[in-house]
């Protein structure tokens, strides 16, 4: 079977808008939630979220290509154009033919929710039935992939998969598999999203996810920790570039790693609720792990999906046992790096994967700040608070999605 390798990262985050400031702040430690601005939250139980700073999409598209789609799919654009500087790729060079063998595959779990709520606003505000002609290709989750592909000239594989906040890592997951099965040479892959939205803020907190610990927000996303009463949402997007080892190799890239397995499943549970004891995402790491040659004692780092909602991360706790086994559980380095960024929802595994070939370029766990009162069934090492230097040659990142999907990827250092 072909390897493939991780060669390019980009990233649009709350703790930072480029790679370098991204990692230096998740390895210290930042903190990116604070009070929503994007809209009057006075009548909101839930006021805060992780909110992207100083972004302008014109540093990475046309202004009119701009002005004509969704944020979420700006923030997918600016992450693609970063990991193709950073790959090395001169895609304008290409050929016709070499075009079809590449690809990408980026996806969004709520798509252009915003655009969808102001169009349907500006409805029935202004009793009509005229919307803008952009209305659908802003809206539709596909559309982060398909402009990626238009930007890039990639006539390969290209499509959005959506799979709730599993979303990114099905992705990369399924790009992984297009590059090993010999369908593509090179694949952008990731997760975008910009749910923070009136309709969406409401939702999720009328379903109780959410933190209402509005008057701190700098402590509000704590996974693991006894005192945790919900997620925080985030934003932005995450793209990596996956590449033929072989292919990588003969032009000299700069390699970050190997990603070696992919493992999904669904719980088959309910529509919102974990299995309890995690069984089936037990087996999606399992899978992983298998497929890249892995034996439980091997893992040096698990990103953990570890939301801060109570369900999330006591099931995530046991899965981690059933997947690794008691005792190899309790020697693994874990971390929720959602306590920095919030909950990015289907961008989330992308960015969680882009910290993962990070620490194993760096040899470094970054943290799980807001951990100050261990929980009984939250018995693991989540790097509470601090980065902790440690040779990291296998990572593991979990993502778990409403309806009961879950996905695994292996990461190995070469």
């Amino acid at each position: 079977m072909r390897r493939v390798v991780v060669t390019g990262l980009g990233v649009i985050s709350p703790v930072g808008n480029d790679i370098d400031t991204f990692w230096k702040n998740i390895v210290a430690g930042v903190n990116g939630i604070d009070l929503i601005t994007k809209f009057d939250v006075t009548n909101f139980s839930v006021k805060i979220a992780g909110q992207v700073k100083d972004f302008d999409p014109t540093k990475y598209m046309d202004p009119k290509a701009a002005r004509h789609s969704a944020l979420f799919c700006q923030y997918a654009v600016a992450a693609a154009k970063q990991a193709a500087e950073d790959c090395g790729i001169d895609f304008k060079a290409l050929s016709d033919e070499d075009r079809y063998r590449y690809g990408c595959t980026v996806s969004s779990g709520v798509g252009g929710i915003d655009v969808t709520e102001n169009e349907v606003k500006r409805m029935v505000t202004n009793n009509t039935s005229r919307v803008s002609p952009f209305s659908i290709p802003e809206m539709i989750s596909n559309m982060a992939a398909g402009t990626i592909g238009i930007e890039h000239g990639l006539r390969g594989p290209n499509f959005g998969v959506v799979s709730a906040c599993a979303s990114g890592l099905h992705a990369i997951g399924i790009a992984f598999r297009s590059i090993k099965y010999g369908e593509a040479d090179v694949m952008f892959a990731g997760g975008t999203e910009a749910p923070i939205c009136p309709v969406s803020v409401a939702g999720f907190a009328a379903m109780h996810a959410l933190s209402t610990r509005n008057d701190d927000p700098k402590t509000a996303s704590r996974p693991f920790d006894k005192d945790r009463n919900g997620f925080v949402m985030g934003e932005g997007g995450a793209v990596i570039v996956l590449e033929e080892y072989e292919h990588a190799k003969a032009r000299g890239a700069k390699i970050y790693c190997e990603l070696a397995g992919f493992g999904e499943t669904c719980d088959a549970h309910h529509m919102t609720a974990p299995m309890p004891g995690g069984v089936a995402g037990a087996h999606a790491m399992k899978t992983a792990m298998k497929e890249a040659g892995v034996a439980p004692e091997q893992v040096d780092y698990i990103n953990a999906h570890g939301t801060s909602t109570p369900m999330n991360d006591k099931t995530e706790t046991a899965l981690v046992k059933a997947a690794l086994g008691e005792e190899l559980a309790r020697k693994v380095s874990i971390s929720s790096t959602k306590s920095m960024t919030g909950h990015l929802l289907g961008g989330a595994g992308a960015l969680e994967t882009v910290v993962c070939a990070l620490a194993i370029r760096d040899n470094v766990i970054p943290p799980t700040i807001n951990y100050t009162t261990p929980d009984p069934e939250c018995d693991l090492d989540y790097t509470p608070n601090q980065a902790r230097q440690r040779t990291v040659k296998v990572a593991l990142n979990n993502a778990l999605g409403f309806g009961g999907h879950n996905a695994c990827i292996a990461l190995k250092a070469l």
